[in-house]
């Protein structure tokens, strides 16, 4: 079983060192990648205008830009909170990165009032997330939401949104 608690306290123990995103969520991507069983992918996709533009991740080469309400990633982001789908090709609009993911959790991450980003994890099982992962995976996108200083990323940008 994933110990998210455990992971989202080395994400904290990471930001004491250095709160600005960029590495923090570097280093996040690792912990949350090599602390999980059973997926193929995990990274996150920032704000950018109306558009989700790659950051850093573990995993094969992905997307490098995702339109807000396309794909996974985007629906939680006009949805405004955590998006799991136990078969990603069942999906409408799913936007296939990596032939071999079949499930796939993403959260928002929130930061002064707005959505900044999303956490994305795949993994190559069919319905590899349960409502525990689901949980934990907030937990660690919260987490991130309150360590990491996002504040360079909206310097004369607009966000995805306000949710």
């Amino acid at each position: 079983m994933t110990d998210y608690s455990m992971m989202a306290a080395q994400i904290l123990s990471l930001a004491e060192e250095e709160r600005d995103y960029m590495p923090l969520l570097s280093n996040a991507a690792a912990v949350i990648y090599h602390g999980m069983d059973n997926i193929n992918w995990a990274g996150f996709y920032l704000a950018e205008g109306e558009d989700l533009l790659l950051g850093p991740f573990q995993g094969k080469p992905a997307c490098i830009r995702i339109k807000k309400g396309k794909g996974v990633c985007g629906s939680a982001v006009l949805k405004g909170s955590v998006l799991r789908v136990d078969d990603v090709h069942a999906f409408p609009g799913h936007i296939a990165c990596d032939e071999a993911s079949r499930s796939e959790t993403v959260a928002p991450i929130r930061s002064g009032g707005r959505i900044v980003g999303v956490l994305d994890i795949d993994s190559p099982v069919e319905g590899r997330f349960d409502e525990n992962d689901e949980a934990g995976i907030a937990l660690i996108a919260e987490t991130i939401g309150r360590a990491a200083d996002f504040s360079r990323l909206f310097s004369g940008c607009g966000d995805v949104s306000r949710k």
